[in-house]
């Protein structure tokens, strides 16, 4: 067996086996504080405003060199230099050197410290990740102020990087053609260097607890990207295991992907439309290349939690009306501010106990409206180029609805006003999403052009749990008998109603849910660029018909383990072992 394995969390699949290339980057630990005199106040102010503008530098020339076929990813580049060049970030870390008479690499990571604590105040946890570009960037300034390089190093062969942490800046400098895999001891699920990877098909692992000083370079390691280990100084059956492994994926992944253009259509004619989650204008490669027919869930959030102050209308209008044109002619589905940290918004109103049922999404934007005009009036600028379509968040219930579309139809009233041209007729849905909403599914369907299921709140706020409590995590079970009879309710209401559903969250991704979702006629479903090849070749493989009866036995079954063994029995029965790769732990509690 193996001397050690490393655990971490998964976000690109695959095994790759080589050496490791170990880079280190500058950090605030071991940083400590130390007292300014206040005659030399100021020359520590300049430091900072040195460090801050020579980050900028670094950040701009990169982006100046960004290869042809990486371009997509420089979006996310230029965040960073967004974040540098806010004013009000900077002034954080100004005052407290002003106010504590501190140096400035304490006074900057207090500053950091203060902002931490607003992310993690948010609900939604690909969201609260964004925390980790704050780091990054904020480390870049650090580097500066101590003198400390955070470039990596040029490849001299194909390795397997391991780091504490990768920036966007970071992977563009590399030659990712040496790159085997990355493995960082900090990031989660939704990190960039997550979706770098994926982008470039190769395996990466983060959130690797002990990874910093387990490795000094040359050692050969495996990394496993479906089930999140580095397995240090393998033996010679680990190693062939993993080679068979690596071989497997690799035909399987060639496989879907010769026919991942084609449309998701079963053997007896039913069409799924598959469309995929975005954020970023960098994804939108990724899901062309996969097959994906359009964005059915793009969060808009990123506009706000990227910067200190709001983003302005025209900002706003600029982003969407590129993402938009960068679709076409596919439908991009925007959902509106998703977001529940007032602090993050720069808000004096008190820390909520628990923001997760507190003011947040359609409850935050009616409370704040100038925020919610802002963007309903950049969403609509957008609209003119036909394929845009807008989704309240977390509607709970008629009133809410009614309240927001009111709204809605009056942002319109004073753009006509004002002889701004818009689309009269955009696509207006919702999101369902907690339980009220589901049980008046039928009510909320008169009011709305469509509907999207998002189950991952769906299924926490159904069975009362938190999916990122390692305590309780079990609870969260796709197929249990609450969660599939109130997404089969919701979809019946839609199409009593005459309106499409489209269903969106990890259970879109899932394997062994898909033939329940087609046996329920879900219209589309959207999930991760990535995962559209393996889902669609499912669908292609499938009949309607055997859908319909597995659905009829699910609906008719009262037990989690039931539901589970009965769709992993025809998973099993239609498509190859290597399905395993990505669904292998889903089902494992019975």
């Amino acid at each position: 067996m193996a001397a050690h394995i490393l655990f971490g969390i998964p976000v690109s699949a695959g095994v790759a086996i080589g050496r490791a290339y170990c880079q280190n980057r500058c950090n605030f630990s071991g940083l400590t504080r130390q007292k300014v005199d206040i005659k030399n106040v100021s020359l520590e102010k300049q430091r900072l405003t040195q460090a801050f503008d020579a980050a900028c530098h670094d950040l701009k020339r990169v982006l100046e060199q960004v290869p042809e076929d990486l371009k997509e990813h420089a979006a996310i580049i230029e965040s960073h230099l967004m974040m540098l060049k806010d004013q009000k970030f900077q002034q954080r870390a100004l005052d407290h050197i002003d106010t504590g008479l501190i140096n400035a690499e304490w006074a900057l990571e207090q500053a950091v410290l203060e902002v931490q604590e607003m992310f993690a105040a948010i609900a939604d946890e690909y969201l609260r990740q964004r925390i980790q570009d704050v780091r990054l960037v904020a480390e870049r300034v650090l580097g500066k102020l101590i003198g400390c390089s955070n470039e990596l190093q040029a490849f001299t062969h194909r390795a397997i990087l391991f780091a504490r942490d990768l920036s966007p800046a970071d992977t563009i400098e590399l030659d990712v053609n040496k790159i085997m895999a990355f493995a960082t001891a900090q990031g989660g699920k939704t990190s960039h260097v997550g979706i770098l990877a994926r982008s470039l098909q190769i395996p990466a692992v983060v959130g690797v607890e002990g990874l910093e000083g387990a490795l000094t370079g040359g050692e050969v390691v495996i990394l496993d990207g479906f089930l999140g280990r580095i397995i240090l100084d393998p033996d010679e059956e680990e190693l062939a295991r993993y080679t068979d492994l690596q071989t497997q994926f690799e035909s399987y992944q060639a496989t879907i992907m010769r026919s991942c253009q084609l449309p998701a259509e079963t053997l007896d004619g039913y069409r799924m439309q598959i469309l995929a989650n975005i954020e970023l204008f960098e994804e939108v490669v990724a899901v062309n290349d996969n097959g994906g027919e359009g964005i059915g869930l793009f969060r808009s959030e990123y506009s706000y939690l990227s910067r200190v102050d709001m983003p302005t209308e025209e900002e706003l209008t600029e982003i969407y009306t590129d993402m938009a044109s960068l679709v076409a002619p596919k439908k991009l589905i925007i959902r509106t501010l998703d977001v529940g940290a007032d602090k993050l918004m720069r808000s004096q109103l008190p820390v909520e106990g628990n923001p997760a049922l507190g003011l947040r999404a359609i409850r935050y934007c009616l409370k704040h409206r100038d925020v919610f005009r802002t963007q309903l009036r950049a969403i609509l600028k957008a609209s003119v180029l036909g394929n845009v379509s807008m989704m309240f968040p977390m509607i709970s219930g008629i009133q809410e609805l009614v309240e927001a579309k009111k709204f809605y139809r009056e942002v319109q009233s004073e753009m006509r006003t004002q002889g701004i041209v818009f689309r009269e007729d955009m696509p207006l849905g919702i999101m369902v999403e907690v339980p009220s909403a589901v049980i008046t599914a039928d009510v909320l369907a008169q009011e709305v052009d469509f509907f999207s299921i998002g189950t991952n709140d769906l299924i926490q706020y159904s069975l009362g749990i938190d999916r990122t409590n390692k305590d309780v995590a079990y609870l969260y079970q796709p197929l249990h008998p609450a969660v599939v009879r109130s997404i089969k309710w919701v979809v019946d209401a839609a199409h009593r109603a005459g309106i499409e559903v489209c269903l969106c969250g990890e259970l879109a991704a899932d394997p062994f849910c898909i033939p329940i979702l087609m046996g329920m006629q879900v219209d589309s479903i959207s999930l991760g660029p990535q995962a559209i090849p393996g889902i669609k070749h499912i669908v292609r493989q499938t009949s309607m018909e055997e859908c319909t009866a597995l659905l009829k036995q699910v609906m008719a079954s009262h037990s989690v383990a039931r539901n589970n063994k009965l769709v992993r029995d025809m998973i099993f029965r239609h498509f190859p072992e290597e399905l395993l790769f990505y669904s292998s732990l889903a089902y494992d509690q019975d």
